[in-house]
């Protein structure tokens, strides 16, 4: 191995490593907030970038109709629960934020997918059907057991999961898409070559770190997140409610994946499951990082990302086996450092 295969794969790494990255983030944020294991993240992450693809080939992605339903769906579960004490305000909020809302984006989508609109154009289209389904699937599938254990949480999300997973296959078929990229840059630093798209996934997964780094630290919102985080029901003792908590996580977590769908798409086809193992490498960061540590989550990722370059340049048939290994160790240390404890 020389120099200039030492390069690239430490630029492949890190592009993958920032994916990862922005993945384990949304999963960490998620654990910390609502104590779920947000598995479907990576499905976030694959429907972005399929819908994406869809709206550049002129065509009404499935999202849409994903979206209107979903929006219905937690309508009606949000009049039932409502039911005996239905306020004209809580009903302004459901009829505007659970029907009317998706319905507007869904047929704006549709009215525009057949026009050839700018790349940026797409992206916020893109942005603007697949983030609000994180909402409307914490509203429904998780904000009723918000009290239950982490296991049947943990149960949850497999199946939410496998749902998605489904649906992918149904939206957009076996066939695996690339899209255009933002940018059709190209410069070359003595051997590599750098192409715009490789420069805005860093730049974007550097800036939504940072966004998120000033979110927490100088919001007021954001430290209600962290507090409940910290102690849910202290926060919820002082005025935060949870609830609102778990909304805002999750359409944190469904927005940093779909700008991830769109920032990895033109590098790499993406199929309906792709976001599966994505999703996965960002967990093993995730854990890497103790389902609490921001910066070592961060670190750990591009770790991930760097290993699973390397392992595919020595040992490519096994490359995500070395990647799975990882978390072993980890595991082990953490349950002879710690081996009796209460479940919370």
């Amino acid at each position: 191995m020389d120099t200039t295969i030492v390069l690239f794969l430490l630029q492949d790494g890190v592009l993958n490593g920032a994916i990862y990255a922005l993945v384990a983030v949304a999963l960490v944020l998620v654990f910390a907030v609502t104590r779920v294991i947000l598995f479907p993240q990576g499905e976030f992450v694959a429907f972005g970038a399929l819908t994406l693809a869809a709206l550049e080939e002129g065509r009404a992605p499935g999202t849409i109709g994903l979206l209107i339903c979903l929006g219905l769906a937690t309508a009606l579960l949000e009049l039932w629960r409502n039911r005996k004490d239905l306020s004209v305000r809580r009903l302004r909020g459901i009829v505007g934020l659970d029907l009317l809302l998706p319905c507007v984006v869904g047929l704006l989508a549709w009215w525009l997918a057949p026009r050839e609109l700018p790349v940026l154009a797409d992206v916020a289209l893109t942005i603007a059907l697949v983030a609000p389904i994180g909402v409307y699937i914490y509203r429904m599938a998780f904000q009723p057991l918000a009290e239950a254990s982490i296991l049947v949480l943990l149960i949850t999300a497999v199946g939410v999961h496998l749902a998605l997973l489904g649906l992918g296959l149904v939206f957009f078929g076996p066939e695996g898409y690339q899209t255009r990229p933002l940018s059709d840059a190209v410069m070359s630093t003595g051997v590599l070559t750098i192409t715009g798209q490789s420069i805005a996934i860093v730049a974007v997964a550097a800036a939504l770190m940072l966004l998120l780094y000033l979110f927490f630290e100088k919001t007021l919102a954001g430290k209600a997140l962290i507090a409940v985080a910290v102690n849910r029901i202290g926060a919820r003792l002082v005025g935060i409610p949870s609830w609102l908590a778990g909304n805002a996580a999750f359409a944190m977590a469904a927005l940093i994946g779909v700008v991830s769908g769109v920032l990895i798409s033109p590098v790499t086809t993406i199929y309906y499951d792709t976001g599966f193992l994505i999703g996965l490498k960002g967990f093993i960061a995730a854990i890497l990082g103790g389902l609490a540590s921001y910066p070592v989550t961060v670190a750990a990722a591009l770790g991930v990302g760097l290993i699973e370059a390397f392992a595919s340049f020595w040992q490519s048939a096994y490359k995500e086996a070395i990647v799975f290994t990882l978390i072993i160790p980890v595991l082990l240390w953490r349950s002879l450092r710690d081996p009796g404890h209460d479940e919370e």
